[in-house]
């Protein structure tokens, strides 16, 4: 697989995984910070960006491949890993498949997989459901806002509705890493790396209950909910996300 990654910052390594339609782009607010102490690896999921877009289904696990791919392209042996939402599905798959490679892991707004998931808000089922019905601008903007908490800055809301023009779906890709989301039934086996839970406590489009059921699963797992924030909380408190991630992974 062809897979465009980046690095940024010195320090023992972190990789970044991202979740569904969003590129290494939507990693912005957080990688100055994390970058002071860590270095910082972020990448194109396969479906999206400059890496290659195969035809579907995806699932977390080949996309775990991927990300062991670009460790080794890098050059690292192990690395600390944080992955967001469907990311954060990847990242698990990764620290089952190769717990060598793993330091600490980092899952933000994620799900176990599974029957144990919660299922997702009836507000984001019925943005789905309508979007067919809305014009492109207005169905991006609703998903825009519905990956934030209420009352987001307008501003805020408006540079991720421009990101996301500059950045559109691959209409291959989008489908394909989607079932990768919709078919995670959860990993085989034990995650055994440190772990750090991180949810956004209005998070509309995964239950941010889903992260105690990991909790629950993950032996000495630590839960941390930043409040008023919603899916997409890196983008909203950047500062707060850089400092629990940092804390932890000293």
């Amino acid at each position: 697989m062809n897979l465009k990654w980046e690095e940024r910052g010195s320090g023992m390594p972190l990789l970044l995984i991202q979740g569904l339609g969003y590129g290494r782009w939507s990693w912005e607010p957080i990688l100055p910070g994390l970058a002071e102490r860590h270095r910082v690896v972020y990448f194109d999921n396969r479906g999206i960006g400059e890496s290659d877009k195969p035809a579907g289904p995806y699932t977390a696990r080949a996309m775990a491949g991927d990300a062991l791919q670009v460790l080794d392209e890098v050059g690292i042996e192990r690395a600390h890993v944080l992955g967001a939402s469907l990311g954060g599905m990847i990242a698990q798959e990764l620290a089952v498949a190769a717990p060598e490679r793993v330091d600490k892991l980092v899952l933000c707004c994620t799900t176990p997989g599974g029957e144990a998931t919660v299922p997702m808000p009836e507000v984001t089922v019925r943005l789905f459901a309508d979007a067919a019905s809305l014009s492109p601008d207005v169905a991006l903007r609703r998903f825009v806002e519905n990956a934030l908490a209420a009352g987001a800055p307008p501003g805020l809301i408006e540079e991720l509705r421009r990101r996301r023009v500059a950045h559109p779906p691959d209409p291959v890709g989008w489908p394909a890493q989607a079932a990768a989301g919709l078919g995670f039934a959860g990993v085989d086996g034990a995650i055994t790396a440190p772990t750090l839970l991180l949810t956004g406590t209005e998070d509309n489009v995964v239950d941010p209950r889903n992260s105690d059921v990991l909790a629950e699963r993950i032996p000495g797992a630590r839960l941390e909910r930043i409040p008023g924030t919603g899916h997409l909380f890196f983008w909203e408190q950047p500062d707060a996300c850089v400092r629990i991630v940092t804390e932890f992974l000293q």
